[in-house]
């Protein structure tokens, strides 16, 4: 069973900066995994943030934080950085996991949850103006 830990969320003013990390464990087979962050507003539905595929060579990036976020990973850790934050970014924050066939790119699909298995608990963003 895989799991994911999500840290580094937190209370910021516009304009300020944010580095989300998730630690996955408990894969013993070696598979490879493609990865995503996602947020959900209270009221909203959750929305895909960003991918990253399984060699972390492609990513791919939601309309609204493009510029401003960059995912990547490093061994077994998922980060997120966030600048220029702004009100509407405010949202639980979980990061996801697929197992991965191949180091192929990421497209749009990867920013849909359906495409999930693993799911962290999440780590809130505030972001006042």
């Amino acid at each position: 069973q895989v799991l994911l830990v999500e840290s580094g969320g937190g209370s910021v003013q516009a304009g300020g900066s944010l580095r989300l990390s998730c630690a996955r464990s408990g894969d013993t087979n070696g598979y490879y995994y493609y990865m995503g962050w996602f947020r959900q507003a209270p009221g909203k539905e959750r929305e895909g943030v960003a991918a990253i595929n399984a060699g972390g060579g492609f990513t791919i990036y939601a309309d609204s934080v493009r510029g401003r976020f960059t995912i990547s990973q490093a061994k077994n850790t998922l980060y997120l950085e966030m600048n220029n934050l702004k009100p509407e970014d405010t949202a639980m924050y979980y990061c996801a996991a697929n197992r991965a066939a191949t180091f192929r790119s990421v497209g749009r699909a990867h920013l849909q949850a359906q495409n999930y298995v693993y799911w962290g608990q999440g780590t809130q963003v505030t972001v006042s103006s």
